[in-house]
């Protein structure tokens, strides 16, 4: 009898606080979980994290000196993986920032390359996006990050000073041009002599975590290794 009262409150419930997955829209999945079964293992693993001169490592080559880098999926259009980002980056959904930001901690657990990090930078917004957003959808993910790793996460030591338009459309030129001048450290002590993971949701050209970066090296003492959610194939 308990059990059946439990079962129709369960219900009840769902039916005006329904609980769906973020890849698929089903309700056939826990209340403590955001994906279901059948998304969680279709999610495409990169594998990235364990390998040495990857293909995100390689993006970089030439134009900043990174200890290491990688990205925990690939992205790709109309997939799973974009349906979870753009429920963080359009729909208000924290969640699913601190769920990206599981995962990809589970991964760099595993990989063992990104141990000696001794802090986390997300990539940051300028204040004016972020205040039309409510949120930077990076600090979310370093957040969920920080949750399984332990490592801290430090959102004010790097600021964006410049209003930047959106770089989906540019080319790497026009968007490495783009980014010149952008990133202020506001809080060098913090960053100094430190391994930094700078933080962000997908990597395309790289050219604004590039600028990103450029900027924290020029800290005494500091390296930089990347770390993304996500590669654009």
């Amino acid at each position: 009898m308990i059990k059946t009262l439990q079962n129709y409150l369960s219900d009840f419930s769902h039916l005006f606080f329904p609980h769906n997955c973020l890849g698929c829209g089903s309700d056939v999945l826990d209340d403590e979980q955001m994906l279901c079964t059948q998304c969680f293992t279709e999610l495409p693993e990169t594998g990235f994290f364990a390998q040495p001169n990857n293909t995100v490592e390689k993006i970089f080559y030439g134009r900043v000196p990174l200890t290491k880098a990688g990205s925990a999926f690939y992205f790709t259009k109309n997939s799973l993986l974009q349906n979870i980002v753009v429920e963080l980056k359009y729909r208000n959904n924290k969640d699913a920032g601190l769920l990206l930001g599981h995962l990809t901690g589970y991964q760099l657990q595993q990989s063992k390359r990104f141990d000696d990090v001794d802090v986390m930078v997300p990539l940051p917004l300028n204040p004016k996006k972020e205040k039309q957003r409510g949120y930077n959808q990076a600090a979310l993910i370093a957040k969920g990050i920080s949750e399984i790793s332990g490592i801290p996460v430090n959102t004010t030591a790097v600021k964006r000073a410049v209003f930047t338009e959106t770089q989906t459309h540019k080319d790497r030129v026009s968007r490495w041009q783009n980014m010149q001048d952008v990133f202020v450290v506001d809080n060098a002590a913090a960053l100094t002599g430190k391994h930094v993971m700078l933080i962000d949701d997908v990597v395309t050209t790289g050219a604004t975590l590039e600028a990103c970066a450029q900027k924290i090296l020029q800290v005494p003492g500091t390296t930089v290794c990347i770390v993304t959610v996500a590669y654009t194939v």
